[in-house]
C-alpha cells in the first residue's frame, strides 16, 4: 500500500529533524527517512561530541592552571576509554531523545536508504511513499586528498572512533575542524603537527582570527608545516610518514587526520532520475527559499553547500516549513549575519564581515576597525598568558557595526547577544551608551575608542 505524506524528508539530521517537526506543528503529514544514527553530523560526529572532547582539553588547561591559584593536585593523567565511553553513551541517549520526540510530535520514521523515482515517489527498501514536498537533507561526509596511502589516514568521523590517544598525531587541513581537532589533541597530551597550504589557518575568517589562532596552536605545543601540501602517505613499521610536495618527509606519526573540507552526500539518491539539479560544485542548487529546480523539491543544510553549520540547517528547516505549512508567505532564512564559534583554545566567535570584505563592499574610506588585545584577569595569576584580541568592523558615517570579531576565553558564550545586536543594525555609538560588565573580557566591546 503507497503512504501519503503532505512532506517527505530524506535526511534525520538536525536540520531535517527541526524541519518536519515545525511542519507537524501545524497539522501537516511528515515523514523523516534516515538509514543512519538520528541527528545526522552534528550529534554523532560533531558538534556535541567535539564539544565533549573540548570540555575535556579545557580542563587539561585548567589542571595545569590550578598551582598558580594556590592548589595542590594530584593528577594521574587521562582515562581515554573512558572518556570516550561516557561521551558515546551521552551521543545514544541523544539519539534516542530524537525518536522519541518525532514520535511525540506524530512525524512517522522510516529507517533505510531513500532514493526519489518519481516527481513525488521515494523508495526505501520495498517500501514505496509519496509526497507532495520532499526535503533533502541529507547533509555531508569528510573529504580526503587523494593522493598514494590516503586509506592510511583518517577523517573527523575517524577522530571519534579513537580508542586511545595517538602520542603523535599529523593533522591535514587548515580550516575550523582541523585547528579545533588540533587543539583538543595537543590539550590532551598529543604531540601534534599541523600541516596547511599556506601561510595561515582560517583564511576564510579574518585576518586577526587567523594570526590568533596560528599563535595559540603554537603556544599550546603543536607544530605548523606552512605552504607545503601532501602527495603521499606511506606505512613505517607501526607508524605512518607524510611526504609533501617538496619531497620532504615529515616525522613519524602514530595517526594522521585529514581535515581538507566536505562534500555533499548526493550520490544514490535518485536526484537525476527526479530531475534535480546539482551546481557546478556538486552541491544541490537551491534558491533563498531552499527550494531546487524543482518547485515541491527542496534542499537544506550542509547538501546545499551553504554555511555548513547545524543552526543554518535548523533554521533553514523551520523557515521552509513556517512558509510552505504555516502560512507565513515569503518566510526564508537571511543566511547574512550568521554568528559562529570555532572551538580552539582559547576559543573563536565571529559575527558579520571580515575587515576585508567591509572594505570590499564599503569602500575603503567608509570602512573603520577598533580593535583591543589584553591577556585576560584569569590570567593575572597563571604562567600561560594567552592573549585576548577583539575587532569591530563599521561603516559608513553612523560607524554601523558590519563585523565582530573577537579570539579570547569566553568568546563562544559572549557572541550570542552581541550577534542580536549585529543582526539589529547596532552602531558604535549604541556599543558606546551601553554600561560595561566589570571585570569581563566582553566589557571590551563597549569600551573600545
Amino acid at each position: 500500500m503507497l503512504e501519503k505524506y503532505d512532506l517527505a524528508v530524506i535526511g534525520g539530521g538536525s536540520g531535517g529533524l527541526a524541519c518536519a517537526q515545525r511542519a507537524a506543528e501545524y497539522g501537516a503529514r511528515a515523514v523523516v527517512i534516515e538509514s543512519g544514527r538520528l541527528g545526522g553530523t552534528c550529534v554523532n560526529v560533531g558538534c556535541v561530541p567535539k564539544k565533549v572532547m573540548w570540555n575535556a582539553a579545557e580542563l587539561a588547561a585548567g589542571l595545569l592552571d590550578a598551582a598558580d591559584y594556590g592548589f595542590a593536585l594530584d593528577v594521574r593523567g587521562l582515562d581515554f576509554a573512558a572518556l570516550k565511553a561516557r561521551r558515546d553513551a551521552y551521543i545514544v541517549r541523544l539519539n534516542d531523545i530524537y525518536a522519541r520526540n518525532l514520535e511525540k510530535r506524530g512525524v512517522a520514521l522510516v529507517r533505510g536508504h531513500a532514493q526519489l523515482t518519481g516527481p513525488h515517489e521515494i523508495r526505501v527498501g520495498e517500501q514505496v511513499l509519496a509526497a507532495d514536498r520532499i526535503v533533502i537533507a541529507t547533509g555531508g561526509r569528510p573529504s580526503r586528498i587523494r593522493l598514494p596511502g590516503e586509506e592510511l589516514g583518517i577523517d573527523s568521523d575517524g577522530f571519534f572512533e579513537l580508542e586511545a590517544l595517538p602520542p603523535r598525531a599529523l593533522i591535514a587541513g587548515s580550516g575550523y575542524i582541523a585547528v579545533e581537532l588540533a587543539g583538543i589533541l595537543a590539550a590532551l597530551g598529543s604531540q601534534v603537527t599541523l600541516v596547511i597550504r599556506r601561510e595561515r589557518v582560517l583564511r576564510s575568517f579574518d585576518v586577526m582570527l587567523g594570526e590568533g589562532a596560528m599563535r595559540a596552536l603554537r603556544d599550546s605545543g603543536v607544530s605548523i608545516v606552512t605552504g607545503r601540501t601532501p602527495t603521499s602517505l606511506a606505512r613505517k613499521g607501526e607508524a605512518l610518514e607524510l611526504t609533501l610536495d617538496d619531497g620532504s618527509v615529515l616525522p613519524p606519526v602514530d595517526c594522521l587526520l585529514w581535515a581538507v573540507g566536505r562534500e555533499p552526500m548526493v550520490e544514490n539518491l535518485g536526484l537525476s532520475r527526479a530531475g534535480v539539479a546539482l551546481g557546478a560544485d556538486g552541491f544541490i542548487a537551491v534558491d533563498k527559499y531552499q527550494q531546487t529546480n524543482l518547485p515541491h523539491v527542496f534542499a537544506i543544510g550542509d547538501v546545499t553547500g551553504r554555511l555548513q553549520l547545524t543552526p543554518v540547517a535548523i533554521a533553514a528547516g523551520r523557515r521552509l516549513s513556517d512558509r510552505v505549512f504555516g502560512g507565513m508567505a515569503g518566510r526564508h532564512l537571511d543566511y547574512d549575519n550568521v554568528p559562529t564559534v570555532i572551538f580552539t583554545h582559547p576559543p573563536i566567535g565571529t559575527v558579520g564581515l571580515t575587515e576585508a570584505e567591509a572594505r570590499l563592499r564599503h569602500g575603503d574610506g567608509s570602512v573603520k576597525t577598533y580593535t583591543s588585545g589584553f591577556v585576560p584577569l584569569y590570567h593575572a595569576l597563571t604562567s600561560r598568558k594567552p592573549r585576548a584580541e577583539m575587532k569591530l568592523v563599521v561603516a559608513g558615517p553612523e560607524e554601523r557595526i558590519v563585523g565582530l570579531h573577537v579570539i579570547g576565553e569566553g568568546a563562544d558564550e559572549m557572541l550570542q547577544g552581541f550577534a542580536v545586536a549585529v543582526k539589529m543594525g547596532a552602531t558604535k555609538r549604541d556599543f558606546d551608551d551601553t554600561v560595561a560588565i566589570h571585570p569581563t573580557s566582553a566589557e571590551e566591546f563597549v569600551t573600545m575608542r
